[in-house]
């Protein structure tokens, strides 16, 4: 390693996270890795600020167009469970689910899981999102597990992943990230 041990090769944000004599190859891997793991973990410690019911009514209040299409199955902090309510609007030739469907659910999922972090706020809105879209889903009602990863004043970033019952694995994948209003 370059002289003084690899605490001169860490980018100047992360070298706290280092032991004190550096860095070695093998065991001491795990002590960086669990360093890490200590000091971000109360992160998932805060609170909802909604709950599942009422996170879906105000869903329902600001945006009554998609009113029925979605269902909170389930809300806990940094976490949201969010179900489509697959119907034939949803689906496009070749007996699968549109691609804007499953986007909308993982925008819908992201939303619903920031919105239980933050509250009541209405112009949360996407600023980016890339999904990546894996299998053939079932024409059957389809489920997205979004989380967050961190949430800040401004920003949240996040994934989401979408399941479809009798299909092995993941359907498709995003990353997300949702601006915050500041606070008057």
């Amino acid at each position: 390693p370059p002289q003084g041990g690899l605490r001169n090769t860490v980018p100047r944000g992360l070298a706290r996270y280092l032991p004190k004599g550096g860095l070695r190859l093998g065991a001491r891997r795990a002590c960086l890795i669990a360093d890490v793991t200590r000091d971000l973990a109360p992160m998932n410690d805060r609170k909802l600020l909604l709950t599942a019911d009422e996170a879906m009514a105000y869903l329902d209040d600001v945006f009554p167009q998609v009113r029925g299409e979605f269902a909170i199955e389930a809300l806990s902090p940094m976490f949201a469970r969010v179900r489509l309510n697959v119907t034939d609007a949803h689906l496009r030739p070749g007996g699968t689910i549109s691609g804007p469907s499953m986007f909308s659910l993982v925008d819908c999922g992201f939303y619903i899981a920031v919105l239980g972090m933050i509250g009541r706020q209405a112009l949360t809105v996407t600023t980016s999102c890339s999904i990546n879209f894996m299998r053939k889903p079932a024409p059957v009602d389809l489920v997205c597990e979004a989380r967050i990863l961190k949430l800040g004043r401004t920003l949240a970033v996040g994934d989401a992943t979408l399941l479809s019952p009798g299909v092995d694995g993941p359907v498709a994948h995003a990353t997300l990230t949702y601006a915050i209003p500041p606070t008057r």
